[in-house]
Parts: C-alpha cells; structure tokens; sequence
C-alpha cells in the first residue's frame, strides 16, 4: 500500500492551510485596528491634559525657582545685574574734580585726559545704559581702560603735589591747599572704589551672572544666615563704603580683602590717603602759624 496521499487530501490540506492563512490576516487587521484605535485614544487624551501638563510644569520650575532663591543668596546666582546710573555719576564726579585741579597739578594738561575719560564714560553708556547684565569682553576692557587713566592723572597729580610740598613750591595759602588735597584725596576713593567694584569676583556683570562663587571682598551681609539678606549682594556703593573707610581708618573695617591683590590695592591706597593729609594738613598748619 502506497503511503503518498491521495489527490483529495492533499486538495484538504490545501484548504486548510488557506483558511489558517486567512484567519491570521483577519486577526492582524483586527490587531493593527485596536491599536490604531487606542493611539487615537492617547493623542486625544494628550490634548485634553496638554494645558494642565503645561502648567504644571510652569508651577514646577516657578517652586524651583523660590526653592533656589531660599537657598542660594543672591550674591551667589544669576540676578538682573545692577544699575549703571550709581557708578556714572561717580565717574563724572571723578572727572569735574580732575577738572578743578589747579593747572601746575594736571598731567598733559586740564583736560586731555578727562576727556578720554568722558568718551570712554559715553561709549560705555551707549552699549549698555541702564543694567549692568552683559558680559563683553570688548566693554570690561574699556572700564578697565577708564579707570587706568583715571588712576594715572591721580597718581601723577599726587606725585606733583608730595613734591610741591617738600620743596616749599606749593600751597603758600592753607585754604587753596586745603582744598587741593581735598580733591586729591576724593579722587583717590573713587577710583580705588572703581578698581573694587570692578576686579572684584570678575566684574558687575560677572557677578550678576553668578559665575565665580569665591568673593575677592567678604561684606557682613554675606556672612549672616539669616533669610533678610537672601537678595542681597554688593553694588558700586557699598565698594565706594568699603574705599572711603579704608581710606580716613586707613585699614578695613567692617569689609574684608579676602585675595591677594584686595589686600594690596587696600594698603596701596591708605598709604595713598595717608601721604596726602598727613603732607596737606602739617603744610596748611605751617602757614597758619
């Protein structure tokens, strides 16, 4: 007996075989359909929460936001950067006194280098005028310029008026020579208050973008715990505290120079204040008596 199959069973098996194949197509077509069906479930279920998911991310990262400013002070992150008016008004104050100084005690002439001042002062202002928040390495040159000129005609007019002094040439009136010493040594704190604000932790804009955590000057305000002084962090004013103290107590006082160069910038200038009244005050004495 033969053990192939028969013309009918192997037409049976044909069969179904074709009937397995159509039945797994049916039941993938439903797959595919149920799954179709439930991704358009899901996309219409997005829509529905996307402007709940929004806001909760927007309360989120707006929690995340208090959490760091309780726990960070402000001194230490990102911040809106200070206002320019402060620092402009005392450079032109800086360059009128320059201006006022007597001729035989201006370097180059009365107003050379004012004017340089003036023009780095307008140039500064125009690039950024209101806060001080953008980081240029083109405008952190040009205040550095700003005040290197500033700190040359000072540093000259001193030089002129110690030896106007010592040889008897100059202050033959005390009121006159009280008056130039006076601005001297006015100059002479606002441009050291200009080098603090500006060398310390890499500049106001620096400082705004909360770059560099290590402070140059340890004010009192970043020492204390307490929530109060959370949003607080230093500004030109409290650099120009810092350079007149150290220049009438001719040392710190409630300020720290934590750097190196802090500490010899303070010590240059006391000697700077202290030659210059000790000098003054003994010649106007001398011509009272």
């Amino acid at each position: 007996m033969s053990d192939l199959p028969s013309d009918h069973e192997a037409a049976d098996r044909a069969d179904s075989a074709d009937g397995a194949d159509s039945a797994d197509t049916a039941g993938r077509a439903a797959d595919v359909g149920r799954l179709e069906h439930l991704a358009g479930e899901l996309r219409r279920l997005e829509k529905r929460l996307s402007p709940a998911l929004g806001s909760l991310e927007q309360i989120g990262e707006r929690a995340l936001d208090d959490a760091s400013r309780v726990a960070v002070p402000a001194w230490r992150r990102l911040t809106t950067g200070e206002p320019r008016w402060p620092v402009s008004l005392a450079v032109l104050l800086m360059i009128a006194l320059q201006i006022r100084l007597p001729g035989d005690l201006s370097p180059a002439g009365r107003w050379l280098l004012p004017a340089i001042e003036l023009v780095l002062l307008l140039v500064l202002l125009i690039a950024n005028p209101t806060r001080i928040d953008r980081r240029s390495p083109s405008l952190r040159i040009l205040g550095l310029t700003l005040i290197s000129v500033a700190s040359l005609a000072n540093a000259w007019s001193v030089a002129l008026l110690v030896d106007g002094l010592v040889r008897g040439t100059t202050g033959n009136q005390p009121g006159p020579l009280l008056a130039t010493g006076a601005n001297i040594w006015m100059t002479n704190v606002i441009i050291f208050a200009l080098w603090y604000w500006e060398l310390d932790r890499g500049g106001p804009a620096a400082r705004a973008a909360g770059l560099d955590p290590v402070p140059d000057f340890l004010f009192p305000q970043m020492a204390q715990p307490s929530p109060a002084f959370h949003d607080w962090e230093p500004q030109f004013t409290d650099y120009t505290y810092v350079s007149f103290t150290n220049a009438t107590a001719f040392s710190p006082t409630d300020t720290m120079p934590l750097s190196r160069w802090a500490k010899l910038a303070m010590m240059l200038q006391s000697a700077i204040s202290l030659v210059t009244a000790a000098l003054v005050i003994a010649r106007a004495v001398n011509i009272l008596h």
